[in-house]
């Protein structure tokens, strides 16, 4: 049999497009209307589509910020609310894990778990923008090392505290007037280098044993992090064959660290734009880029290259000697997207233009096309060994989530590749994933690293 596809969607309240908010009615209220948050959720379940997925970066507004709608809600608060608009549909919240303390998280994700029935999941980042340091205060950022090392002790005592009070422990037993049994109970012990921890976490064991982890990146120490911690990926991948030396990458990884391969899905972005014809679909593309601004995309792109905008004359091929000779100015986290703009433009002599406009998707792919366009290449990607599902990005709400769930997601069924109704009522259900099994068993848990 052939796998079925994992479907996620990023969930931004006006769309992924960067114009899209210009095409919609009181679009200065869409970042925090619930009833908006609450639509998209009902269509994305209609669809029976996996999960919902909040990105969030710390801080307060950046420049980008400016000139579109941003993520005002914090995710863990906003998709408890949606907890309870929807029944089955899963919850991704983001959270880094260089800004505040990890029993905070474990606390916020285990009650998001409890709340929604078992559909909560922590995506892990280790983002550290400047307008983040800024808003905790902090002078300096971490090293890369540093940034993993920090990661890894707040990945430990998260994952401890979810386990550290097991059902069986609550007795409540009236004659002996014990309500939990602390025999049973495994509390944690860490002490680290960035994080000190020690205790149980007052939520119980949830009902999915544990909460789903996401991880977001793709450098070689988050490939290495997310094969040890995460049970699926996010990632951003243009080529099939970049995508495919990743998959096979973190697969191996997965092996290296003991574990089953096939429990760590990987599920890079998406960005589809859909139409009855594929004409129709570009017509839809052209109205939605018309509205961005041009020069501030120029800009950006050649802050990526490195290079000056008048070296990148819009309507002209990109001059690759220039750009292969430079070094980008940016943090190593946003030099992805460059990477990836680089791996389509390059073979297909992209004009500057025409990577200005993808840029807008940051490392994600973009296809154009008719429902049964996008879902063949969806099929060839995963049949290819480069994916086992994708994260959508919706080009805007709710009108492309709409042609995603009556258009494309139709086409994946008919194939036998994409479920009619959910298998099961966890967010482990959904994705296939085997059920967590806690090691109640084991003395509680003492970690110690030396300071």
């Amino acid at each position: 049999m052939k796998k079925h596809v994992r479907l996620g969607v990023n969930v931004l309240a006006s769309g992924r497009h960067d114009a899209a908010w210009k095409k919609l009615p009181d679009a200065g209220q869409l970042s925090t209307d619930i009833d908006t948050f609450a639509r998209i959720a009902k269509i994305a379940e209609r669809g029976r589509i996996d999960a919902l997925f909040l990105a969030d970066g710390p801080g307060g507004l950046v420049e980008e910020s400016f000139t579109r709608p941003w993520r005002a809600l914090d995710p863990v608060a906003l998709l408890s609310a949606l907890s309870q608009q929807t029944q089955s549909i899963g919850l991704v919240a983001t959270t880094s894990t260089i800004f505040g303390h990890p029993y905070v998280v474990a606390r916020q994700i285990a009650s998001l778990d409890h709340i929604s029935g078992g559909r909560a999941a922590w995506n892990i980042i280790t983002s550290q923008t400047p307008v983040a340091l800024a808003a905790y205060g902090i002078d300096k950022g971490f090293g890369q090392d540093e940034r993993y090392i920090r990661a890894d002790e707040f990945a430990q005592i998260v994952t401890g505290l979810w386990s550290s009070l097991p059902q069986e422990a609550i007795l409540c037993d009236a004659d002996r007037n014990i309500f939990v049994d602390v025999d049973r109970t495994r509390p944690i012990d860490v002490q680290g280098r960035h994080f000190r921890s020690r205790g149980s976490l007052s939520a119980p064991v949830g009902p999915q044993g544990r909460p789903v982890i996401f991880q977001a990146g793709q450098s070689e120490d988050s490939k290495a992090f997310g094969a040890k911690w995460a049970d699926a990926l996010f990632t951003g991948q243009r080529t099939i064959d970049g995508a495919q030396k990743f998959y096979g990458d973190v697969k191996a990884l997965a092996r290296a660290n003991g574990r089953d391969p096939s429990q760590l899905l990987v599920m890079p972005g998406l960005f589809p734009i859909l139409g009855g014809t594929e004409e129709e679909a570009l017509r839809r593309k052209d109205d939605l880029d018309a509205g961005l601004d041009i020069a501030f995309l120029h800009n950006e792109l050649a802050r990526h290259f490195a290079l000056d905008p008048d070296d990148l004359p819009l309507d002209r091929v990109l001059p690759f000697h220039l750009i292969d000779t430079r070094e980008p100015h940016v943090p190593i986290a946003s030099r992805w997207p460059r990477k990836q703009i680089l791996s389509e433009a390059r073979p297909a002599n992209w004009t500057a233009r025409q990577a200005a406009l993808s840029n807008i998707i940051g490392g994600h792919r973009m296809i154009v096309g008719t429902p049964e366009q996008v879902a063949e290449n969806i099929l060839h990607w995963i049949d290819n060994g480069a994916a086992d599902g994708f994260n959508l990005n919706i080009d805007i709400q709710t009108s492309g989530l709409e042609d995603l769930v009556d258009g494309l997601i139709p086409v994946l069924q008919r194939a036998g590749r994409f479920r009619t109704e959910y298998e099961g009522r966890t967010l482990r259900d959904h994705l296939g994933l085997a059920p967590f099994v806690d090691q109640r068993d084991l003395p509680p848990i003492r970690v110690r690293t030396e300071v």
